[in-house]
């Protein structure tokens, strides 16, 4: 059984990051990319199916610049065991379709039984591609899996929905994305590290056809306003109350 899945170079949450002077887009110097999480439940279930079952293979694939090699290197040292990079400087200015379209186009001459990936970004919070993907292959989709199983050629997944849970089933091949808590993803063991830089990742140019929107300006969020102290001791209470009242209007 052949399973891809598609993962995306994103900055670390921790990292503090600076508006390039393009006004659209970072500024890479001194930001610390890292394997996008969700897309490392995806990662981690692929390999464990393959466990399972004893035999297959996990392709790793992404569109992104050359620096999203340390990504993959990631995903190849869990145990992935190859990779496809479709390089393309100017990815993080473009919208879920385009990339979408990218990926179709690899992911459609791997001939996969599963393909996986995160449910979002935690860069763009698009939440798009893994449904675009699935249109564009005219495979099934089966959404924010918190829970995953294949048999009989089909896929079957558990996800959360307000006031309880679903249960829904698709045949194979389909697309499948990964929610928080379908797995806890493993650590790269050293061995894993010393075998990942020897295993391939594929390196092929592509352009990006532009999509439904462009990203005209990024700008800081405003400053939050400096605290007040309205008194203190007891007497304080009925001016906060006051002022969460009459100003912030919170009660």
């Amino acid at each position: 059984m052949k399973f891809v899945v598609c993962v995306k170079h994103v900055p670390d949450t921790e990292t503090k990051v600076v508006i390039g002077d393009d006004g659209k887009s970072l500024n890479p110097a001194g930001v610390k990319n890292i394997l996008n999480p969700y897309d490392e439940f995806a990662v981690e279930e692929a390999l464990k199916l393959k466990e399972a079952r004893g035999d297959g293979e996990v392709i790793v694939v992404s569109v992104g610049p050359e620096s999203a090699q340390s990504s993959i290197r990631t995903a190849l040292a869990m145990g992935a065991d190859r990779a496809i990079l479709l390089t393309a400087e100017d990815a993080a200015l473009m919208d879920g379709v385009s990339i979408a379209r990218a990926l179709g186009e690899e992911v459609k001459t791997l001939e996969a039984d599963v393909i996986l990936t995160g449910k979002m970004a935690i860069d763009d919070y698009g939440y798009q591609v893994g449904s675009m993907l699935g249109e564009l292959l005219n495979l099934p989709v089966l959404s924010t899996a918190h829970e995953l199983t294949i048999s009989d050629g089909k896929a079957t997944i558990v996800r959360d929905i307000e006031g309880g849970k679903e249960t829904m089933e698709a045949p194979l091949p389909c697309v499948i994305t990964t929610e928080k808590g379908l797995n806890e993803p493993r650590y790269p063991s050293l061995k894993g590290i010393m075998q990942a830089k020897k295993k391939p990742i594929e390196m092929k140019d592509v352009s990006l056809a532009e999509g439904g929107y462009e990203i005209l300006e990024m700008t800081y969020p405003p400053e939050k306003p400096a605290g007040r102290i309205v008194g203190e001791g007891p007497e304080a209470a009925a001016e906060l109350v006051r002022l969460l009242r009459d100003e912030a209007k919170v009660i």
